[in-house]
Formats: C-alpha cells, structure tokens, sequence
C-alpha cells in the first residue's frame, strides 16, 4: 500500500532534510532512489514496468535525435515508443475491459467466445507516467525539444514522487531542467507546507465527509429519493473537485518544498460559464494534453464542421476511457463531447435569444445564469462517473427530481438528510468548510485579491492558519480505508 498522511509527510521530512544535505549536483540521485523507494512501498514488481517504460522511451528518443532527416525512420522510432507504451497501458488497465464488452457482444450473436481475463492487478499512476513518456517522445520527434541524455535526469522525469501517481501530468521541457536548474529556499519551503495543508483541509475535511454521504446513496442508488439523490450528486461535485485538488495541491507543495515548481492542474472549475472553459479549469494538465496530442493531430477546428464535431466527441472519449475501463466513464466522457457539440451548434440561437429577453443587458445576472447551467450541467454528467454502473446511472438520472416537491418542508429535508451516514455537527463542519473554500476561492480570483489576504494583519492570518490547523486535526475524517480518487486513474 501507498503511504498514510503520517507516514508521507514522515517520508517528505527525511527527504528535505537529505535534499538540503545533498551536493546540488547529486540531489537527483536522492530524488531518483526516493521516488522508487515511494513507488516500491506500493510494488516492488512493478518498478520494473516503470523502469521499462523509462529505457524503452529514453532510447527511442535519442534514436529519433541521430535520424538525422531520415523522416521514415523518425516515424519508426515514434511509432515503436508509442505502441510499447500504449501496449503496457492496454494490458494492464484495458484488456480486460475490451475482452469482457467482446464477450458480451458475442454472446448476444450466440457465437462462442472463450478467451479468459488477465489477472493483472492495475499499476498505481500507470496512466500518468505513460502520457508523460508520450508527449515527452512526440515533443522530441516534432522538434519541440532536444531528447534528454542524461539517464537519471530523464528517469527522474517519470517517476518524480510527489506527481506520480496522480498527476499532474508534466511535460518535459518544463520539468526537466527544473532538475539542474532549482534551488531550494525558505520562503518556497513555507510557501510549499502552506500548499500541503490547504490540500490536507480540502482532503480530510471536506472531501472525506462528503464521501460518507455519496457512498451511502451511490452505493445503493435504488432505496433513495429525489433529496437524498439530488444531494449526494451535488456532494459529488465538490467531493471529487476537494479531493482532486487536494492532491495537486499536496503534489505542488512537496515539488515546492524542495525548489520545484509542477503545472497548476485547477482553476476554480465551477466558476466556468460554459463547458469549454470548464475543461480549462479542470485536470488543466489532461486537457491541455488531449488537446496537443489527440485533437489537434486528429485535425483540431482546421477541417469541414462535421469532422470538427467527430473530432471533439472522440477526443472527450478518450478522456473518458482514460479515466477508467468501464462503459460509465465512456459515457461520462461522451456527454462532455456532446455538450460541447450542442454548444457550438447552438451557439447563434442562444445569443439571439438572450438579447431578446433582454438578459445580455444584465451581464453579471447573464454571467450567474450561465455559471449556473454550467455547474448543473457538470453535476449530471458526475452521476455516471460516479455511478457504479450504467443502469445506476440511469436510475439517478431519472429519479432526481421524483419527490421534489419534498424540498418545501424543511423538517422533511433534514430527516432526510439525516440518513445519509453525518450528523448535524458534521453537517455544520461540511457548510462551514465549503464557505471557508468559497472565500479562499474569491481570494484567488487575481493578484490583487491574493495581495489582499498577504496584506493581512499578522494576528489575523495566524489566526486563519490556526483554524485550517485545528479543523485538520480535530475535524478531519481518518480513515485508513480513504485514497485519493484520482489514484486509481
């Protein structure tokens, strides 16, 4: 198993002190043996798929450098560490998934069908390091940049524990000379703790409590109405954005801790006012990659308006099955593909339609109302990426808005509610946490909002730090069954 919180911030410990011991010049070597020794805590074994992807991608690059023109053999060299790569992934993550729809799928043309499932348990962070490795040897092959030659430096690349295994997903002209170039100071390293414990408060506090309330109704979809489902999903939202986030933020505190500097992966995600800029938002780090090495090569906006539209649906496809083998994040995927079709086809229409209701002329009104259909929008699609399988999917879908007339009894709600795995103080815990996230959130918004909360009092942000502290520690939700969920990814 992955380190509990303890046992990492244990282990962080003990690597910046050895860090800042280290000769600048061999801290590699620590970061290198460090971030192995992180991935062997979860499988000795598959450190070797690990080192395999690295040797497999690192000579395939530098092969591709000495072709020297030969475009022919460029593209062998690229096609090779592509197929390897995915061809890993596939079998470890997919195979099974195929093999069991093929299956499915002959049975019902009662044709036999008899090839056995893999019993291969799924490499922790497999899909994040073999993006890195791809972008890394298609940036080489389209001369972005110069292959890596130094081998610890490149394996570093991949395996560089505080983004391992969820992200974000780097890209190799920025990370790499990170390696020879960062330094460590104070002032990244409280700025770096800081990051690890606003991540923390977002995990344990709010993410861990919400997730009592939407395993309890997920869990069971079926024996719940339309508040206990309406709830859950709502909860869902920002269960797995805190959670999410939580995670990236602890990833860049540690990298920052020791003078690095990992890709910001969130942008206040439910302030988006279409679906577009939700994906700019949100896993910044995947849809950017998506965009630079599925989209675009796919032929992006730069091709007939129906292809346009297949391009965009298959692009959120494959975000949806990179997410999970299961037809539910296909569809999950598909949905956010749609939308964004329906979106540019409707685009016109809703214009003319909003200058003659009049709502263009109240743009922060109009700016509510589209945020609003937005987050709602986001939330059903949730419901299948969270559901267990389709048909729960359907029946939530379905079901949400059955008893809504139960909503103009408060004492009804609360009853409800109730029976969802918190109690009243714990309800209290959860609103009180989310308003405090909303108001870091409208600190956020720009510099001069952040200048705002440095130019504090110092009582008064101590005071702040001591309330995300004590929450941590006495309000926090331990659970050594809790992961993150984007670990499983």
């Amino acid at each position: 198993m992955l380190f509990n919180s303890i046992e990492y911030f244990v282990f962080l410990a003990l690597v910046m002190v050895l860090y800042i011991a280290f000769k600048p010049r061999l801290r590699w070597i620590l970061l290198l043996v460090a971030s192995y020794a992180f991935y062997a805590n979860w499988s000795i074994s598959y450190c070797f798929l690990l080192l395999g992807t690295t040797v497999v991608t690192y000579l395939s690059a530098l092969l591709i450098s000495k072709t020297h023109g030969d475009i022919r053999r460029k593209k062998l060299y690229l096609a090779f560490c592509i197929l390897a790569n995915v061809g890993v992934l596939f079998l470890f993550k997919y195979f099974n998934f195929f093999n069991q729809s093929l299956g499915t799928l002959f049975q019902w043309l009662d044709i036999p069908y008899q090839v056995p499932d893999f019993k291969l348990l799924l490499p922790i962070g497999i899909s994040y390091y073999i993006f890195q490795a791809i972008s890394y040897i298609v940036d080489v092959y389209r001369g972005k940049m110069e292959p890596e030659k130094h081998f610890g430096i490149f394996a570093l690349y991949l395996v560089f524990f505080p983004k391992l295994v969820a992200g974000p997903i780097e890209r190799g002209h920025k990370l790499i000379p990170q390696f020879y170039e960062a330094k460590f100071s104070i002032a990244k390293a409280v700025s770096g703790f800081k990051l690890i414990g606003w991540g923390l408060f977002k995990k344990v506090v709010i993410a861990d409590h919400l997730a009592i309330v939407v395993n309890t109704v997920y869990d069971n979809p079926q024996s719940f109405g339309s508040i206990p489902l309406l709830t859950a999903t709502v909860f869902y939202a920002f269960q797995i954005y805190c959670d999410f986030s939580a995670y990236t933020d602890m990833a860049m505190g540690s990298a920052r801790v020791m003078g690095f500097e990992l890709t910001q992966n969130f942008q206040r995600p439910y302030y988006a006012k279409s679906i577009k800029e939700f994906w700019s938002r949100w896993h910044i780090t995947l849809s950017s990659w998506l965009r630079d090495y599925v989209y675009i090569p796919l032929g992006g906006n730069r091709v007939r308006i129906s292809r346009y539209y297949i391009n965009i649906l298959l692009t959120f496809l494959v975000s949806g099955l990179w997410h999970g083998a299961n037809w539910t994040f296909v569809l999950w995927g598909g949905l956010h593909g749609t939308y964004q079709v329906v979106s540019h086809v409707t685009r016109n229409f809703r214009q003319k339609f909003t200058s003659f209701i009049g709502l263009s002329k109240f743009p922060r009104v109009h700016k509510l109302f589209k945020v609003a259909i937005t987050f709602s929008l986001v939330c059903f699609a949730w419901i299948f990426f969270r559901a267990n399988s389709i048909n729960d999917g359907i029946y939530i879908a379905t079901h949400l808005f059955s008893g809504i007339s139960g909503f103009a009894n408060p004492s009804y709600v609360i009853s409800q509610l109730l029976t969802l795995g918190l109690n009243k103080i714990e309800y209290m815990v959860v609103f009180f946490s989310l308003l405090i996230l909303e108001i870091v959130h409208l600190y956020q918004r720009n510099e001069e909002w952040k200048n705002r909360f440095a130019n504090w009092p110092l009582p008064l942000r101590w005071a702040f730090y001591y309330l995300i502290i004590f929450m941590i520690i006495i309000l926090g939700v331990y659970d050594s069954e809790t992961q993150f969920i984007y670990v499983q990814f």
